[in-house]
């Protein structure tokens, strides 16, 4: 058994009992802004910035865990006493699985939380102390490929199968598409995105992007760069939500037949920005409405600000890294729809490799497991299995360069 995880999103629970003692607070809920900003304030984001490569904001679990301490009855003496559990959601189906035997998570779901230090590999004891999180609440740190438990009888599963490898969703999809070399980028397209492209070190980016343990394949670890977006598929369903017209795929065809968006830009600031501008106070806007807009045009907003956001990062990244990069590997629901994909190459004038696997980050975890087992010995093994994939070449489109700056101008309003 493989594990691909939503990352960021955790999980409290009781040592002895296993009951929950929180409901799974996704990554993209924001009720640890006012901590982030008090940290802020303090002058501590550089700090947490130089030893997790993240931004200080709401997104990361670290936050997460510092609000549920907070508000459970005793939480951080209970912490501290070791009764209770704190999980990225790896960490909670490992232990569900294992019948309540095993309590661990992997490199790269750790490196999520911003209490891991990238430079030391480890849960770091200055980050514990200011986020108030005892270590004995933390799950010991292992390699993605690897043997972790053995499952129980549980949920249909059997017992006896050795749970061979556990990565976070997006780490697990650059795996899954082969992207073990630097100079490589995927864009994940989920109801947020992300991009990441591996790298040998911890290189720290300077133009607001996020440094990350990628894996650790069971030999050494490999780093990523990475851009997240907040919203875009998320967006896209919002904007259906609003116009309440047909049903979305109805509106998005619609949307795709417009000669144009009319002038219309929809910042998709619904809970703050991510990368590059990590603003979490920036509220979403859409701007150019006329007499003449409708619900396909809002749509059509929606969906080219999935391009627009992606390009924001594509580009940062590029700055960072100080090399071109020659295309962009894409996977996720939101590839579906061409016209989007080719919306995106002609923004990025860069070919956008679309894979057909609806499933590349369970993937990337079956690949790390066959690691592990030696089914795979390298990844030059892995990098020559055969992957389904759809090449989109970028068109010239004279209008593209103005329709990007229009959106920068939309995007300039949030950032005020």
């Amino acid at each position: 058994m493989a594990i691909s995880n939503q990352r960021e999103s955790v999980v409290a629970w009781d040592r002895h009992t296993g009951e929950a003692l929180s409901p799974c607070i996704s990554w993209q809920c924001r009720r640890s802004t006012a901590l982030c900003a008090q940290l802020h304030a303090q002058g501590h984001e550089a700090r947490v910035l130089e030893k997790t490569g993240l931004a200080l904001d709401p997104m990361f679990s670290a936050g997460k865990f510092r609000w549920i301490l907070d508000n459970l009855d005793n939480g951080h003496a209970r912490a501290a006493a070791g009764d209770i559990c704190l999980g990225t959601v790896d960490s909670w189906l490992l232990w569900k699985l294992s019948g309540g035997q095993v309590f661990a998570t992997d490199y790269s779901n750790a490196a999520r939380t911003q209490l891991f230090n990238l430079h030391t590999c480890a849960w770091d004891p200055e980050l514990l102390a200011l986020f108030q999180v005892p270590l004995v609440a933390l799950a010991p740190i292992q390699p993605s490929a690897g043997f972790f438990a053995d499952t129980v009888a549980v949920g249909g599963v059997p017992a006896g199968v050795p749970v061979m490898s556990m990565i976070g969703d997006s780490h697990a999809a650059l795996y899954g598409q082969g992207g073990f070399a630097p100079g490589l980028v995927k864009a994940t397209l989920g109801t947020g995105s992300s991009l990441m492209t591996p790298m040998s070190g911890p290189i720290a980016s300077t133009h607001g992007l996020s440094t990350t343990l990628a894996w650790h394949d069971g030999v050494k670890p490999t780093f990523g760069m990475e851009g997240n977006i907040v919203h875009t598929g998320a967006a896209v369903q919002w904007a259906s939500r609003l116009v309440a017209g047909d049903s979305l795929d109805a509106l998005t065809e619609q949307a795709a037949q417009l000669p144009d968006n009319g002038g219309v830009y929809f910042v998709p600031a619904l809970s703050g920005l991510g990368a590059p501008h990590w603003q979490a106070d920036a509220r979403g806007l859409i701007c150019g409405l006329t007499e003449a807009t409708s619900g396909a045009h809002i749509l059509r907003a929606s969906l080219e600000s999935i391009g627009y956001q992606i390009r924001d990062v594509f580009d940062a990244m590029q700055q960072d890294i100080g090399n071109p990069l020659k295309e962009l590997w894409v996977d996720g629901g939101a590839t579906r729809n061409r016209w989007l994909m080719q919306f995106l190459a002609n923004l990025l004038q860069r070919p956008v490799v679309r894979s057909l696997s609806p499933e590349v980050s369970a993937l990337g975890a079956a690949h790390l497991a066959g690691r592990a087992l030696g089914v795979w010995t390298g990844d030059e093994a892995l990098g020559a299995l055969e992957r389904q994939r759809e090449r989109f070449e970028p068109q010239e489109d004279p209008a593209m360069a103005v329709r990007y700056s229009e959106w920068k101008k939309a995007l300039a309003r949030t950032l005020l």
